[in-house]
């Protein structure tokens, strides 16, 4: 009698079950939507098209920078930064939120138990005219398992395990976001600082030059060979570069306090030792405008938000149907005695089934209601997707020809510096030679000084622009499909 009735049970649990997982889900299956997506880039040479995967950006793409104080700076800002931290535990948590979700598509069993010792009342009703009331005083031991389970005929619980999985695959999209934006500020912080340190020996040379030049046209005013104008002229030069790379000093410090948050170190801890090394730009292979949709970490989170909102129409519109589960009766199967010492004897076993169904006849157009407004979630998460495609496509561009026209600048501030550099040696052996005067030498050292820095800054912006370039290329990160089925 007792295993029949615990087949009995089981097997009713499975035939729901299976019933449950083959019955239809309600709400429309996802499809990703279609985004405008141009054919190529309009890239100048030497721009061109990776060769087809094995010259994409892959991995740790700031290794293709090649610097060895850039790497470990990289590695301890994803070990210690805390924005980083807190992205991964968003992942978790919504990974964790598909396991909760799915618990709700198989029976959930509990054990229960109680212990009672109660005595009923002799003037209670009569349940038989003929037979009078007695006190009785008893104990009530009982034991078993309980089932309780909701027959997922509609697909409301598999919606919703459909919604959970594409927010974890987000999730991990944003993870990889953060990590991505997280290494593009370090990278970007770090060659605006090297650039500074350039800057700042340009300046330092410079200022050197001034010195002794103001040492040379000191000496010829006190030997009458120099006027007043000439010596304050050159006094007020020295002062003025003095001033500029007190200024650079300031900003190299606020860069390297930036770069101490990123990694996580404090900032009165944190240095990095001056270098001056003009560096060579990597060659970035572009690919095409369609890879971005799975290189960009961005654009893949955008997707899946739309899937995660498809998947909540049909929750909503499960609401329109009814909601059938598997009687929690207590127990559903188990024994009930008056002694323990005779609880698990045949007579003192119990079970019960049975099924329960609901429907909502009036909610005043709250189910209409809900299914609408996830409708048009569904509507903004594709206009989101969409306008995050175009923006993507804005910032490839937008690095494609910035690199390209500071490439011509570049080559340009070289020849003026070049030409600045000869105009200052001729005025210098002008006015030593007494042809030329002192304001000469004072414009021709001010246009190099101003030439050698923009071609610093020049050359540092092209490092800073190619990092942003490969971050809108999507770093060296590739979707690579559903991340919570891998951690399943």
């Amino acid at each position: 009698m007792r295993r029949s009735s615990s087949r009995a049970m089981l097997s009713l649990a499975g035939g729901l079950a299976v019933l449950s997982f083959g019955g239809c889900a309600v709400g429309p299956d996802y499809r990703r939507p279609s985004a405008d997506v141009p054919p190529a880039w309009q890239a100048e040479a030497p721009w061109h098209e990776a060769e087809p995967s094995d010259a994409a950006l892959k991995g740790n793409w700031w290794e293709l920078f090649q610097d060895a104080t850039l790497n470990p700076l990289v590695e301890q800002a994803l070990e210690g930064n805390q924005n980083l931290r807190v992205a991964a535990a968003r992942l978790e948590q919504a990974r964790s939120q598909v396991t909760v979700a799915r618990s709700y598509l198989y029976p959930e069993l509990d054990l229960q138990a109680s212990a009672a010792r109660g005595k009923t009342s002799a003037n209670r009703p009569l349940a038989e005219y003929r037979v009078p009331n007695q006190a009785t005083v008893q104990n009530n031991f009982t034991l078993g398992p309980s089932v309780n389970y909701e027959l997922d005929l509609f697909g409301r619980v598999r919606r919703e395990v459909e919604g959970y999985r594409a927010a974890a695959e987000q999730a991990a999209a944003d993870f990889e976001n953060t990590r991505l934006m997280l290494t593009t500020q370090l990278v970007s912080d770090y060659f605006t600082l090297r650039e500074l340190d350039s800057e700042i020996d340009v300046v330092n040379h410079s200022l050197d030059l001034e010195r002794d030049a103001l040492t040379f046209v000191t000496s010829r005013h006190d030997l009458g060979y120099a006027t007043g104008l000439d010596l304050a002229q050159q006094q007020a030069l020295v002062q003025s570069s003095a001033a500029q790379l007190e200024l650079l000093q300031v900003q190299r410090a606020q860069n390297e306090h930036a770069i101490a948050t990123l990694v996580g170190t404090p900032a009165p801890s944190f240095s990095i030792a001056p270098v001056v090394s003009p560096g060579n730009l990597p060659a970035l292979p572009i690919g095409l405008p369609s890879d971005l949709l799975q290189r960009r970490p961005d654009v893949a989170s955008a997707e899946r938000a739309m899937a995660a909102a498809n998947a909540r129409i049909g929750v909503a519109r499960a609401a329109y149907f009814p909601t059938i589960q598997l009687m929690p009766l207590v127990p559903n199967i188990g024994w009930e005695s008056t002694a323990i010492s005779a609880l698990f004897n045949a007579p003192s076993q119990l079970w019960s089934v049975g099924l329960s169904a609901s429907q909502t006849l009036f909610d005043a157009g709250r189910t209409r209601a809900n299914v609408h407004i996830a409708e048009e979630d569904y509507s903004a998460a594709v206009a989101t997707y969409r306008q995050t495609v175009l923006s993507a496509m804005e910032e490839v561009e937008n690095g494609i020809t910035g690199l390209t026209s500071l490439g011509r600048a570049a080559s340009h501030a070289n020849d003026s510096v070049a030409s600045a550099q000869r105009a200052f040696d001729i005025a210098s052996d002008r006015y030593k030679g007494g042809v030329a005067i002192y304001l000469d030498v004072l414009t021709a050292e001010q246009t190099l000084l101003g030439n050698q820095r923009l071609a610093v800054q020049i050359h540092g912006q092209q490092f800073v622009t190619a990092v942003y370039l490969v971050k809108a290329l999507g770093g060296g990160w590739q979707e690579l499909g559903p991340a919570v089925s891998r951690a399943d």
